[in-house]
């Protein structure tokens, strides 16, 4: 059989999706006008400068020539909806992490910095795999992993699946995303990169910080966090921290004492911001074996960034918004956000067989710092005033090996994975300051802000939290080429996931302290000599209703069946049907031995039967039509029924799960036209249709002048789209003679996604609420778009680049319209987020000096200078939950490879 090179990676990503043999093809078989033409040569040897892999289930990463004829567009011949970010795409965008440059994707957004949206629909409807193998997330706010703790150097080749096929997990309710790593390298290579950033809202500005450890600027701390040893052993004891509780005063003082800490609680003023900065190495090598290669990659990086934003967060009681805020915060909050990544990989190659150990450690480290001043209606005059400091370490490990078999006609692709992700945010500290404005013969610290300790007149808390999740992962596919261009696949997969999460709560309490005390500021105020002197007691306030701790467990079997085949010339076919089994429970863990807990169970065992089918008829020589029919799952995540508190920083919303949701089941329709008129340069026009029962929405309630959000299933809903992408490269070098015009080309990349969603709710439709049957019209407008769901996503690249050399220049403009990201409270206007219009600038040059290669790159991020804003609307009233400045950035970043 006659193999042609230039797709030996490029089409990887065609075998993985399906059974690989179906596209291979003796050369000799082809009409003669099929073979390429001298431009298509030009276009062959171009292709293999921009090899990359791809590695997901089903499939052997073998060298693949496409059905019938030839075609220099991967995207098409695959057999399913694809969009693919090479390594050459993700550095075109410049940005520094993966959920970036996703969020060029047709139809993609990124909410929360690394929260991928896919159509408009929430990133619990989004997959997310590495190396096909799916992935923990170290955020207890989500299952799915946050893709911007993924950097762009370890990553190969990102693949956006849309259209869904039966190799792929059934939890699949708007697409999959596929990060591949970077593997064998071609030639060995050793490459230094570092960079520094400026924030106009930020470096050099005025921002709140605290000291913390003196290893803090790593993202590791020294141990000054450390749960001291007395704590340590209360907190084991299966006894809620209290007086009385077999705690006595003395052992409660003595607690205290270990907890002054003041490197965590005194809050500094920075009028001097630093820099943002990275730095990384990335080096690789390839071993002749006697039958094959040996290649080894590796990869260490650091990058330490600060963000400052200084927000207005209000919140109102009324239902057409009207008065004055319930509650105004002024609050200014900084971010240090350290991230620490590794990844050391190796790949074999005997023969036929390939084989891939790929190890990649990720630390995501934040030390935030907050300060806010406000007023609260229910205090009536009082000026308050909030500071909060707080350190959440995120931590993600994973190993997983792939083997990829070849025996002429059956190919044998196994995978094994483990993960584990860990959080941990200890001494997340809090307090407030009151000050009443009444005159001095009334109060005599009226015009002072004092910290009573006693609840009325400021607090002062402490937390500790913890999260660690393991994640074991298995499968195997087996693909028989059982004629020409018909190929059959079958497939086993296993996930086992156990998460623990537990917060230990506390709050100081004081009374009747001296007015000179209640004015001390807060590591004075928690001193050890303060308590001793004026006995400042410590009180647990974790629940005891069973909601500080909880144990989660995924388990889910597969198995499928799925065959691709041209069933006449030019019209092509791939069939499948999954079965997919998940048990699914969150349970209490009783930590007091209380014997019993107030909240329910989550016990969800459910299976199904998932069928999927495409057909793409080739309507011409470089025009095809696809459609898509399919029906998916999208199971509650962890966080959502964990019926356990937990306070969003960035929105200053706390969030509780709710275990009574159930899974969400998905009819999916998609009809494409595709039009490929060049290498790399296509037309495509596409109209979507999704239906939901049961979808998982957030809403939100106001308590005690606290904002808190949950989730519930709605009982239905339905979304529609239509999406338009183009592609198109003009050469310059008949612009001018001038050699500076000769290699250089336009690069103009755009792509439009419309959507529209209702959910649907009837007279007698009903939500279950912790195990309470509820009206879902109390939840749920009839007739609301869902959560997430933007009308408008507009992405548009303009660029110069030279083929000669690396010399690229592009603008990028993103639009994402208005969505809403919470039902409102209490019949209240649902709360939207207004993400606008954002514009790009990136270039990047390669020199030569001293015969070493440099790649200089420049970015300016965000040169509108848009302000985000989350806000409810009622005619004229308006309520900003969230409103700050997004300041614009720039960095100068410079590797030298060797």
């Amino acid at each position: 059989m006659t193999k042609r090179p230039i797709f030996a990676s490029l089409l990887l990503l065609s075998t993985a999706l399906v059974a690989p043999s179906a596209f291979a093809q003796d050369a000799a078989s082809e009409p003669a006008t099929d073979e390429p033409t001298a431009d298509q040569a030009t276009d062959d040897a171009a292709a293999q400068d921009e090899d990359f892999d791809v590695s997901i289930p089903g499939g052997a990463n073998s060298e693949i020539v496409v059905t019938g004829r030839y075609t220099p567009n991967v995207v098409r011949a695959t057999p399913e909806v694809v969009s693919v970010l090479s390594s050459a795409d993700i550095a075109r965008t410049g940005e520094g992490d993966i959920s970036g440059s996703l969020q060029r994707v047709t139809g993609l957004s990124v909410v929360g910095g690394g929260f991928v949206y896919v159509r408009g629909l929430g990133d619990r409807y989004s997959l997310a795999l590495l190396n096909g193998s799916p992935l923990p997330s170290p955020e207890p706010l989500k299952r799915v992993v946050p893709l911007d703790i993924f950097p762009s150097n370890v990553i190969d080749s990102t693949l956006v699946q849309k259209s869904y096929s039966a190799n792929f997990p059934g939890e699949f309710g708007g697409g999959v995303i596929n990060l591949t790593t970077k593997a064998t390298p071609r030639e060995p290579f050793l490459t230094f990169s570092g960079g520094i950033g400026w924030d106009s809202e930020t470096t050099n500005q005025l921002g709140y910080t605290y000291y913390g450890s003196d290893t803090d600027w790593t993202g590791f701390d020294d141990g000054t966090r450390d749960i001291p040893p007395l704590l340590k052993a209360a907190l084991n004891s299966g006894k809620p921290i209290l007086e009385g509780a077999d705690f006595t005063q003395d052992d409660l003082e003595a607690i205290q004492m270990e907890l002054v800490n003041a490197e965590t609680s005194l809050l500094q003023q920075n009028n001097h911001i630093p820099v943002n900065w990275s730095a990384g190495v990335t080096g690789g090598t390839t071993v002749t074996l006697p039958n094959g290669e040996l290649g080894i990659i590796a990869t260490a990086g650091i990058s330490n960034k600060w963000r400052t934003r200084d927000t207005l967060q209000q919140t109102s009681l009324n239902q057409d918004l009207s008065g004055d805020p319930q509650t105004s915060y002024n609050r200014v909050i900084t971010d240090n956000r350290i991230v620490v990544n590794g990844l050391l990989g190796f790949g074999l190659e005997l023969g036929d067989h390939k084989f891939r150990w790929t190890n990649l450690y990720i630390r995501d480290t934040l030390k935030q710092a907050r300060l806010g001043l406000g007023t609260d209606r229910n205090q009536s005059e009082r000026d308050i005033l909030k500071q909060d400091t707080a350190w959440f370490e995120r931590q993600l490990i994973n190993t997983q090996i792939v083997t990829e078999l070849e025996f002429d006609r059956l190919q044998v692709d196994l995978r094994g994975a483990y993960a584990n992700s860990q959080r941990e945010a200890p001494y997340e500290r809090g307090f407030t300051y009151v000050r009443t404005n009444l005159p001095t013969d009334q109060d005599p610290t009226g015009d002072k802000f004092v910290n009573d300790l006693g609840g009325n007149r400021g607090d002062a808390t402490i937390a500790f939290s913890d999260l660690n999740e393991d994640l074991w992962s298995g499968g195997v596919d087996l693909s028989y080429e059982l004629a020409p261009r018909i190929t059959a696949t079958v497939g086993y997969a296993y996930t086992d996931t156990h998460r623990v999460s537990v917060r230990r709560a506390f709050q100081f309490r004081g009374s009747n302290l001296p007015i000179s005390v209640t004015q001390l500021r807060p590591d004075y105020l928690l001193s050890d000599a303060t308590i001793q002197l004026y006995d400042i007691a410590l009180q647990e306030t974790s629940a005891q209703d069973g909601t500080a701790a909880f144990d989660a467990k995924l388990t889910t079997h597969a198995g499928y069946a799925q065959l691709q085949a041209e069933i006449v010339p030019g019209v092509n076919v791939n069939a499948g049907v999954r079965y997919e089994e998940g048990k699914q429970t969150v349970v209490p863990i009783d930590l007091f031995n209380t014997g019993g807990s107030a909240i329910v169970e989550t016990d969800l065992n459910n299976d199904y039967w998932l069928p999927a089918l495409t057909v793409t008829w080739e309507i011409a020589p470089d025009m095809q039509i696809r459609v898509n029919g399919s029906k998916t799952i999208a199971r509650p995540q962890f966080r959502e029924l964990i019926a356990q508190i937990y306070q969003d920083t960035d929105s200053n919303r706390l969030f509780r799960g709710n275990p009574s949701l159930t899974d969400s089941e998905l009819w999916n329709a998609e009809l494409r036209y595709e039009w490929y008129f060049g290498r790399d340069q296509r037309l495509t026009a596409a109209g979507f249709y999704k239906s939901i029962e049961n979808p998982i929405e957030t809403y939100t309630s106001v308590s005690d002048s606290a904002v808190n959000s949950s989730f519930a299933n709605a009982p239905k809903a339905t979304l529609y789209g239509a999406e338009l992408e183009v592609q198109k490269y003009f050469p310059l070098d008949t612009m001018s003679d001038a050699p500076f015009w000769q290699s250089r080309r336009l690069v103009l990349i755009g792509n439009y996604t419309y959507t529209q969603s209702e959910i649907k709710v009837g007279a007698n439709d009903t939500t279950v609420i912790n195990g309470v049957v509820q009206d879902a019209a109390n939840f749920f407008f009839d007739g609301s778009p869902m959560t997430g769901q933007s009308d408008h996503l507009v992405n548009f690249q303009f660029g110069l680049e030279d083929q000669d050399r690396l010399s690229q220049q592009t603008l990028l403009l993103t639009y994402v319209s208005p969505r809403v990201t919470s039902r409102g409270p209490s019949g209240q206007p649902d709360i939207r987020e207004k993400p606008g219009i954002s514009l790009d600038f990136v270039a990047r040059q390669g020199i030569n000096l001293l015969k070493k290669e440099i790649e200089l790159k420049f970015e300016a991020r965000n040169l509108t200078g848009r302000t985000y804003k989350e806000v409810q609307e009622a005619g004229d009233n308006r309520i900003f939950l969230n409103r700050y400045k997004l300041g614009r950035t720039f960095s100068l970043s410079a590797s030298l490879k060797f």
